[in-house]
């Protein structure tokens, strides 16, 4: 059964453990769309992984892992990580990694152009991660970018490349931002490049093959669904599309090799960065980072925490054709007496279920509650369904109800053996 696995909210919702999980009866591990700016936290074999670009299935001896061609790739930021794992004991090898040669490569002068763009916005800005995803994204829209078969030709790309720098060096004097040299930067992105190379390839082909095969591919998607560049709370999105279907179109595989979906999504609502977030609580976000929960894996940042939205998820359900929900950290709502869900939203007197695509409606969405009472136990230690508080029980058979989704999984804690399979 081949799955896709995405985030159903503004990510950071745990998808790295779920992948993590499944990978054990997966043969092959694609990461399809993002880029470093993604961070997966997975607990294997009693150590602390913090991946970024790597597919979670690296963790495994004898799987394929697959980087597609809908991921921005950082040359110098993947070396890095790939050096870090391999540091903690993880083999990096060419028959265990591929990477497509139709990625697309982020060059140190769009880091800077994050910071140019942020800095331009004011009080406006995304709240990127200024990891230069946007404007890799914006140059291979504009057909100006580079992909990594590029780099596999170093005298075009040292030649090619001198003239996307002149052209970044004029924006970037505007904001007296550093300047690149065009030859330096080459060498740079080249000297890292050279050890990425052996695991350069078309990947379509080896994917077809395992599908035609039989083998059991797992689409490891990044962010979220609430941050996709078409369906997102728009502007404050990233620049892929982080829904089931980039998982098809950033990876060459068609629909049809698709059986499952899974939304990963927290018993509660977080979100990092800049633009609308309804639910959000002040108090269940200081009582999380009092718990030393809900820091971005990326940039260390704390996110804001706030309701289960619903209005969010119902809609993250129906775009992503979900066959089945993964909720993550239900233990971090173990102490609280009673908890809040999000069921609709007052926009000016009228009542929503759907996020609305107008910007204006989101400062102006109230959130309608209705309450729940909590468990109050702690849940860490549960291994089965049945092992749960009825109260518990209730709040997740409430929780696909507003959503339109069953309940697949539920996590209790960060380790591996705390993922309770239902059904």
């Amino acid at each position: 059964m081949n799955t896709i696995i995405t985030g159903l909210q503004w990510g950071d919702e745990g998808k790295g453990k779920i992948v993590d999980y499944l990978t054990e009866d997966a043969d092959v591990i694609v990461r399809s769309q993002g880029g470093n700016n993604a961070g997966h936290t997975v607990i294997a074999h009693g150590k602390k992984y913090v991946l970024h670009l790597l597919p979670s299935g690296i963790l495994w001896d004898g799987k394929l892992n697959i980087i597609g061609n809908g991921v921005v790739l950082d040359p110098v930021g993947l070396l890095a990580e790939i050096e870090k794992v391999e540091a903690q004991g993880v083999k990096v090898t060419t028959d265990k990694l591929f990477i497509s040669d139709r990625c697309h490569i982020v060059l140190p002068f769009h880091k800077e152009l994050d910071v140019a763009r942020e800095a331009a916005l004011g009080d406006r800005k995304i709240g990127t991660t200024k990891r230069g995803i946007g404007p890799a994204y914006a140059d291979k829209i504009n057909r100006c970018g580079f992909r990594a078969a590029d780099l596999l030709r170093p005298s075009y790309f040292r030649e090619q490349v001198k003239h996307r720098v002149s052209d970044a060096n004029q924006v970037l004097a505007q904001f007296d931002l550093p300047q690149f040299d065009a030859e330096a930067m080459a060498d740079e992105v080249l000297n890292a490049f050279a050890r990425l190379a052996p695991h350069i390839t078309n990947v379509i082909p080896l994917l077809h093959k395992a599908w035609k095969d039989g083998k059991t591919i797992l689409f490891e998607g990044a962010q979220g669904s609430l941050l996709d560049v078409d369906f997102g709370t728009y502007p404050f999105v990233t620049s892929s599309n982080t829904t089931a279907g980039g998982s098809c179109t950033g990876s060459g595989m068609p629909p049809t090799a698709i059986q499952r979906v899974i939304g990963v999504c927290k018993a509660y609502t977080t979100r990092v960065g800049s633009g609308p977030f309804p639910t959000g609580d002040e108090g269940l976000s200081q009582y999380l980072h009092d718990l030393g929960r809900e820091f971005g894996a990326t940039t260390g940042r704390p996110r804001g925490c706030g309701w289960l939205d619903t209005v969010l998820l119902r809609f993250a359900c129906m775009i992503n054709g979900v066959t089945g929900l993964a909720i993550t950290n239900l233990d971090g709502l173990d102490e609280y007496e009673t908890l809040k869900i999000c069921t609709a939203y007052d926009v000016d007197g009228q009542i929503v279920d759907l996020p609305p695509a107008d910007r204006e409606a989101w400062d102006k969405a109230v959130p309608i509650y209705e309450e729940l009472p909590g468990w109050q136990v702690d849940t860490t230690a549960c291994r089965n369904y049945d092992e749960l508080p009825a109260n518990a029980k209730a709040y997740l058979t409430r929780f696909a109800e507003l959503c339109g989704a069953p309940v697949a999984f539920v996590g209790v804690g960060p380790d591996r053996a705390q993922t309770i399979v239902v059904g």
